[in-house]
């Protein structure tokens, strides 16, 4: 959400320097008027569009910022046969889910199913390193993922060697 407004903040600041600049500018004033309102009515439809696209799922070829990430933990998959595949990823270095859609390509949908299948009877999670490298997109179906299974519970502690009482000797 920070990253939204200081994206909107931008968007705030050329549209001021653009108002600015024709409201200098030697034109007649029903220009400059019309330039104020303008602008006026780009702000709110600025801000209305910035909102619409929190809702869609990114182009994994369009993730810029978060590009350096080494690994990625899959939270769900959604499949549209024939159209796209739709990930919900946890990035290494957030708590928050990410939703990204990635061209279909029948050999990866069918790696994803069988990992998420065999994750969830061992209850375990997929990961996938280097999500956003340029070789995953070049061959997207040997995407690097694995499973990691859960810790296995420490063994039972081996029970002390019994002690047997001596009444002879004078420790106790």
């Amino acid at each position: 959400m920070r990253d939204l407004f200081i994206i909107f903040v931008a968007l705030l600041g050329v549209v001021a320097l653009l108002a600015t600049i024709t409201i200098w500018s030697r034109r007649r004033a029903t220009v400059r008027t019309l330039a104020v309102v303008l602008t006026a009515l780009f702000i709110p439809i600025g801000y209305f569009g910035v909102t619409e696209l929190l809702s869609q799922p990114k182009p994994m070829q369009h993730e810029w910022f978060k590009r350096h990430v080494d690994e990625a933990t899959l939270l769900g998959v959604s499949v549209r046969e024939g159209h796209a595949i739709y990930l919900w990823l946890r990035l290494d270095d957030s708590l928050e889910p990410r939703y990204y859609v990635l061209p279909w390509q029948q050999q990866l949908a069918e790696k994803l199913q069988n990992l998420i299948d065999e994750a969830i009877q061992d209850g375990a999670s997929v990961t996938i390193a280097n999500p956003f490298s340029r070789k995953s997109f070049d061959d997207l179906g040997s995407m690097n993922m694995r499973i990691i299974r859960p810790p296995q519970p420490p063994l039972k502690p081996p029970s002390p060697p019994p002690q047997f009482f001596n009444p002879r000797e004078r420790s106790t």
